[in-house]
């Protein structure tokens, strides 16, 4: 999306965009980086349409467009080396906003909603397993010259892989969280708030950082300090376990993300109910853990058939 192509569509276009990112917000508690993505994907779409029709004019035109149309998106956007994966998030993004403007402006949406999305395989998460798990975490201690900035890397990989957080989740944690307890109240996507219960190890892991830290506890800052006081970033625990999984030998796939899938697969694999799995990692579909856990579809299949009626369990 460049600021080109936002000039190239009609006043009444970026209004009506504007309100459904609003409704977006509002509605369905859609978070910052979702609505900058979903702006981008709609606004190259506009965009296109105001190329390919020569027209920048009200909402006329988009009541308007046909099979055809949607077909010249598509291939223009496949010819950018825009995988088919990032294809169909742009398309959904394309048809709730067509959705929406419908049912509000009363013009049919069919062509818009008929497209069919590109087939793409899901990529199966890749947890680690248990002991490659425990030696990430014992190794981001080895990765700086700065022993509080060790003690708080590990304590941040403790979180996710302890109790299933999402890394926004455990960077969001305020001064005032700490010391931690036995439970946490995890606002999570979708300003969803769950409980999530904490293992001794990630008290003391958080603990440790703490004693350790240069920077003031403050009720309402951040729990966890970058160098120079600020909130950490993401990006600082992403190149500790880089630098870590160097040393392990361990692949690319071993990011903060897959240390909360090897929570959820670990869970599972001793036993833990799917049901409660998914709650304690927030999601709103029992579809997404399954997905967080189909590299272990045996484990999966043995717990359906205990768990359901006809199963015989």
């Amino acid at each position: 999306m460049s600021g080109e192509d936002t000039l190239l569509i009609s006043p009444q276009a970026r209004d009506a965009l504007q309100d459904w990112l609003d409704a977006q917000k509002a509605l369905k508690g859609a978070s910052e980086n979702t609505l900058i993505a979903y702006r981008g994907d709609v606004v190259d779409f506009l965009a296109f349409m105001t190329r390919h029709h020569g027209e920048r004019s009200g909402l006329g035109p988009l009541s308007s467009i046909s099979v055809s149309d949607m077909r010249a998106w598509m291939a223009a956007t496949r010819s950018e080396d825009v995988s088919s994966r990032s294809l169909a998030r742009k398309l959904s993004a394309v048809k709730s906003f067509y959705r929406w403007l419908a049912e509000r402006h009363g013009f049919e949406p069919t062509a818009v909603l008929a497209a069919r999305s590109p087939r793409f395989r899901k990529k199966l998460p890749r947890p680690l397993d248990v002991d490659a798990a425990r030696a990430m975490i014992d190794t981001v201690l080895l990765q700086s010259t700065t022993d509080w900035v060790n003690t708080r890397d590990m304590a941040v990989l403790t979180l996710l892989y302890g109790c299933g957080l999402r890394i926004s989740e455990a960077l969001s944690l305020k001064g005032a969280d700490a010391p931690l307890g036995t439970s946490l109240r995890i606002l999570g996507k979708g300003q969803k708030e769950r409980l999530v219960p904490v293992l001794p190890a990630a008290q003391q892991a958080v603990e440790q950082y703490l004693r350790a830290c240069p920077h003031p506890k403050e009720a309402e800052g951040p729990l966890f300090r970058g160098v120079r006081g600020g909130a950490l970033s993401p990006r600082a625990v992403q190149q500790a376990m880089a630098k870590a999984r160097a040393q392990l030998g361990l692949p690319a796939s071993a990011t903060p993300h897959a240390l909360r899938h090897s929570f959820a697969t670990h869970l599972l694999n001793a036993g833990g109910d799917l049901r409660s799995i998914q709650e304690l990692l927030g999601h709103a579909s029992l579809s997404t853990t399954q997905a967080y856990t189909a590299v272990d579809t045996a484990r999966l299949m043995e717990v359906y058939a205990r768990a359901h009626p006809k199963g015989g369990g």
